[in-house]
C-alpha cells in the first residue's frame, strides 16, 4: 500500500507529511480498512481527523490531550472529552463543567459540543482516534500513538508558548515529548470521577490558560459553549 495523506487541513498535510509515510501509519489504514469490514468504527470516517480540520497547527494555543474516542453510539466525532450535539456529556465531561463553573463562574453548558473552543485555538487530541463500537481501548497499540506523538512532537518544534492541558498519569506521560523550555505545562489529575477529587477539580486550568495567553499578549479562549 502506497501511503497517501488523509483528507486532512493543508497546514496539518505539510507538518505531518513524513509521519504519512512512515510504515507504522501505512500498517495502521490497512488494520482500519479491515475493521471497517467487520465492525462498526467510531467515530465516522470523515470525522477522525476533525480535531486537525478545526484547528489549524498555526492556530494552536492551548493542546488538550485525551486518551481513547468515546465508544458509543454518535458520542464521538474527533475531538477528545466532546460529544455531539444532543448527546448527553459523559461523566469526565461533567466533571470539566463543574470544574468550569468553579473556576470562571460558566453556567453549565447545554451541549457537551466543544467544537466552539477547538476553533478558538484549542487542539482537542486523543492519543487513539478510533475505537470499536462498545469495546474501549480496541484501537490502541494500533499505530495511532506513534501518529499523535508525532503530532505532540511537531506542535513543539514548530510552535512556541502553547499551553498542554495534562489530566491524568496517561497524558503526563507525554510531557516528554514536549520542549518546556518553550511551552507551558499544567498538569492534574484526570477528570474521571474515579480520579477527579483527587487534583482535577479544583486545579483552575481554564483561567491559568488564559492568564498566560493574556500575559503573551495572546487572544483568551472564550470556554462558553
Amino acid at each position: 500500500m502506497t501511503a497517501v495523506a488523509p483528507d486532512i487541513e493543508e497546514s496539518w498535510k505539510l507538518s505531518l507529511e513524513d509521519a504519512f509515510k512512515k510504515e507504522s501509519f501505512v500498517s495502521l489504514k490497512a488494520f482500519l480498512q479491515e475493521e471497517k469490514k467487520r465492525y462498526q468504527i467510531y467515530p465516522p470516517g470523515p470525522k477522525i481527523f476533525s480535531a486537525f480540520n478545526l484547528t489549524p497547527i498555526t492556530a494552536v494555543k492551548v493542546v488538550l490531550l485525551g486518551q481513547d474516542p468515546y465508544h458509543g453510539p454518535g458520542q464521538a466525532h474527533g475531538l477528545a472529552f466532546s460529544v455531539q450535539d444532543g448527546v448527553p456529556p459523559p461523566p469526565s465531561l461533567q466533571n470539566i463543567f463543574k470544574e468550569l463553573k468553579d473556576d470562571l463562574d460558566i453556567p453549565v453548558p447545554q451541549t457537551g459540543n466543544l467544537e466552539p473552543w477547538a476553533k478558538q485555538g484549542v487542539l482537542l487530541l486523543n492519543a487513539t482516534l478510533t475505537v470499536r463500537k462498545g469495546e474501549a481501548g480496541s484501537h490502541q497499540g494500533k499505530g495511532w500513538e506513534e501518529f499523535t506523538d508525532q503530532v505532540i512532537r511537531t506542535v513543539s518544534e514548530l510552535r512556541a508558548g502553547v499551553i498542554f492541558l495534562l489530566w491524568g498519569k496517561f497524558a503526563q506521560q507525554k510531557e516528554e515529548l514536549i520542549d518546556t523550555s518553550k511551552h507551558f505545562v499544567l498538569k492534574a489529575a484526570h477528570p474521571s470521577p474515579f480520579s477527579a477529587y483527587r487534583g482535577f477539580l479544583g486545579c483552575r486550568h481554564f483561567s491559568q490558560a488564559n492568564e498566560i495567553l493574556r500575559e503573551n499578549g495572546l487572544g483568551e479562549i472564550d470556554w462558553r459553549l
